[in-house]
């Protein structure tokens, strides 16, 4: 795989990385490279004793490396793909050490385990049997669960904060038990809401009636369209076969990446990538999990471009996606269109619920948009001097304000009804993330 420098600086995970990685890219920074077909490897002398052994995969991309950094890929991975790219020269073609054998070894079993599965008959009976006695667990769950939100409605909301957490996630273990682990999430969800701030009663009433309509909508499920009818399967934590949707033709287009979140739940990162097409106008969220210790299976960087093929989930609002094929990435060089007002999003978004009730957040482009202060709260107002309330951390809302300096901005949001968060904005065309 040969890449430009530009496509290797794009996977670096933040400006610091890639910093790292240019000064790295040097002969007299590695005490030892090599590189076949296969890999590319190397040792980096650090701050201990031991010099930080690198490998790369060069088939899949794939990186490791032994230095403690989290970040993927690390400097030492970003550094040595660079020095190969300014230097091809520098390495001979020599068969790898042990440490890189053994890793190529692994992940060759790993990619034949995987296809012998793939490869494996299916027993038809045996897995429409399972198939039965999941829907059994799971009906009887729900029911279980209505039961509780009836409970929780006729003795009134206000005696939840002192229930505590535990109230609420004894559930959410009964829903784990009953095979709907995207019910249990949502519970768990509503033990963190802070009972002691203004405005609980109606984050957890908006929660709880969330819950109600997807118990309501599994019981109706042969009366919904086929494409909500998978959204709710989809809720209550019925997997959906991944290999099917990747068969599909999917839609290319020029991805501009607006955000990357990541949160932990149930002791796996959970990456959010919104992604925006340039040419569709189709926003896409890619969501990634892996465990702590490990880097994501890809690196999408806020800012960049990525030219791919996205094959969206069945939904009746599509939104969510997988990345069928990847192709090239680079920096972008064109805004983004966007909506001129709130109003504007607020008829989307009003489409998309009466689709599509379940949604958390949304997310959006407005062309225009100042941080306004009102009443002690900052708000962000557009052209028509109509006012939305900030949803963002301290950090964020400072930044913004030092990049706006009383100035509309092009923003990129996520949110819904009366609150929105700021993921970046555009100043002097390049795009800023908060």
């Amino acid at each position: 795989m040969n890449l430009s420098e530009e496509q290797i600086l794009a996977l670096a995970p933040d400006d610091s990385s890639r910093k790292s990685g240019k000064d790295l890219a040097a002969p007299a920074k590695w005490l030892s490279k090599g590189s076949n077909e296969a890999a590319l490897w190397g040792e980096c002398q650090g701050s201990g004793s031991k010099p930080y052994q690198t490998q790369i995969d060069l088939g899949n991309l794939a990186f490791k490396c032994s230095c403690p950094s989290r970040k993927f890929p690390c400097k030492h991975g970003l550094g040595l793909l660079l020095l190969r790219a300014r230097q091809p020269k520098e390495f001979a073609q020599d068969t790898p050490p042990a440490w890189v054998a053994e890793w190529l070894s692994k992940r060759s079993e790993k990619e034949e385990k995987k296809a012998e599965k793939k490869d494996k008959p299916v027993d038809e009976n045996a897995q429409a049997r399972r198939q039965q006695a999941r829907q059994q667990k799971v009906a009887d769950g729900l029911e279980e669960l209505s039961t509780f939100i009836k409970d929780i409605v006729r003795q009134g909301l206000h005696s939840l904060p002192e229930k505590g957490s535990a109230f609420w996630e004894n559930m959410a273990r009964r829903m784990i038990d009953a095979q709907a682990p995207g019910l249990a999430s949502q519970l768990k969800s509503i033990a963190e809401i802070n009972f002691f701030k203004e405005g609980w009663q109606t984050q957890c009433l908006d929660q709880i009636l969330k819950l109600y309509l997807i118990i309501q909508g599994y019981k109706n499920i042969d009366t919904l369209q086929p494409a909500l009818q998978q959204d709710i399967r989809s809720l209550i934590g019925f997997p959906q076969n991944q290999d099917e949707l990747r068969s599909q033709e999917g839609i290319r287009d020029e991805w501009f990446v607006l955000a990357r979140q990541t949160s932990e739940e149930d002791k796996l990162i959970v990456e959010r990538n919104w992604f925006y097409g340039l040419r569709t106008h189709r926003y896409a969220l890619i969501l990634q999990f892996y465990v702590k210790s490990q880097p994501p299976p890809a690196s999408y960087t806020p800012g960049l471009v990525v030219d791919a093929t996205l094959v969206y989930f069945p939904s009746a609002v599509t939104l969510r996606a997988l990345v069928k094929d990847q192709y090239n990435t680079w920096k972008a060089k064109t805004l983004p269109d966007g909506m001129n007002n709130w109003a504007a999003v607020i008829d989307r978004e009003t489409i998309a619920n009466a689709r599509y009730p379940f949604a958390d957040t949304w997310p959006c482009i407005v062309t225009r948009l100042t941080p306004v202060s009102l009443n002690n709260e900052w708000w962000l107002q557009d052209d028509q001097q109509q006012l939305m309330r900030i949803r963002a951390n301290e950090t964020a809302l400072w930044q913004l304000l030092a990049l706006s300096g009383g100035a509309p901005l092009r923003m990129s949001l996520i949110g819904k009804e009366k609150e929105y968060t700021p993921l970046g904005v555009w100043t002097d065309n390049e795009y800023k993330m908060l």
